[in-house]
């Protein structure tokens, strides 16, 4: 099995914009910043912030669009007064198209 599942285009994500995965493990927002830099984390921090995905992007950040708490992008870190984090995860670009990290969208299954 591959590390990276190929989620989609570059192309799909207008730059300053995002998408949403959705996955067994939850919503995961992709974010294709204006300098095209390629980002994925989850799409809630929960009962806290989200829809991430819908926020506004500044630099390497979002902007929760519920609570105006701002998200680094790399870290999934609130930043200033805010607390909390959300995950992040790899992703890659190949050819104009878009990899995450395998294990951010396959379920795990306990060994028998």
């Amino acid at each position: 099995m591959s590390d990276f599942i190929e989620i989609g285009s570059i192309n799909d994500i207008p730059l300053r914009g995002a998408r949403v995965v959705r996955t067994h493990h939850g919503d995961i927002a992709v974010f294709r910043t204006a300098t095209g830099n390629v980002y994925a984390l989850d799409e809630y921090l929960p009962g806290k912030a989200g829809p991430l995905s819908n926020g506004i992007q500044h630099d390497e950040k979002v902007t929760d669009p519920m609570y105006n708490w701002v998200f680094d992008l790399t870290t999934g870190e609130a930043l200033g007064a805010d607390e909390g984090k959300v995950e992040t995860y790899e992703v890659k670009c190949v050819a104009g198209r878009i990899h995450i990290a395998a294990k951010a969208v396959i379920p795990s299954v306990a060994a028998e």
